[in-house]
């Protein structure tokens, strides 16, 4: 009982990214407006596949080049003139959010053709070959199930406590905030007093010295 339970939480938490869409092509040069981006997250060292099935044909009247790069500036992949089945992977270099981009440029033609794209991103152990591994390693079925599950479990455990030190970060931040904001407004009101009465204090000497108290 306890091995098909397993085997249903695994299925339940995949780290697999599919999407299809078309992209049309677009004359003059590449430009970043043009460009159509999915966005995922990964962590440091996780491995990631991404796999492109691109309609059409080199040479067709249309270059779809594609850009994978994350936020923090690190260039993973850009390969140009993209057609059929395509798969790039890569291992991450830090905690952040990563981009594949899609941008497909007219190069011969009229009108607005486009491209069919089927975007599949696998990561962590949903990345890796697992049949490859079982052959290797001379698993069976059941206990490449287990490696599999055991290193997605690790990598929940491991994104719970990246969210737990991010939600204890922010938990600070706010804190420091709430502390400034306080402490400026006992600046502004003891400001405030002190304005008022020097106010009081210039007025009286004021009317004083014209006599009119």
């Amino acid at each position: 009982m306890f091995i098909p339970f397993l085997l249903v939480l695994a299925s339940l938490l995949p780290s697999i990214f599919g999407l299809k869409f078309d992209i049309q092509a677009h004359p003059g040069h590449e430009q970043h407006d043009k460009e159509r981006c999915i966005r995922n997250f990964v962590q440091n060292g996780q491995l990631v596949v991404v796999t492109a099935i691109v309609s059409g044909s080199r040479g067709d009247g249309q270059m779809l080049n594609m850009n994978i790069h994350d936020t923090l500036g690190n260039q993973y992949s850009k390969p140009r003139d993209v057609a059929g089945e395509n798969r790039y992977a890569f291992t991450a270099h830090a905690d952040a959010a990563f981009d594949v981009c899609f941008e497909n440029i007219l190069t011969s033609g009229h009108g607005s053709p486009s491209r069919h794209v089927e975007l599949d991103i696998d990561i962590g152990a949903d990345a890796k070959d697992w049949s490859a591994i079982q052959a290797g390693e001379k698993l069976k079925p059941v206990e490449a199930d287990l490696r599999r599950m055991e290193e997605v479990v690790h990598e929940l455990v491991d994104e719970l406590e990246f969210l737990k030190l991010r939600e204890q970060k922010l938990r600070d931040t706010n804190e420091s905030t709430n502390e400034r904001v306080k402490w400026f407004a006992f600046g502004t009101m003891g400001m405030l007093v002190g304005l008022g009465a020097w106010q009081i204090v210039y007025l009286r000497a004021y009317f004083r010295s014209k006599h009119l108290i």
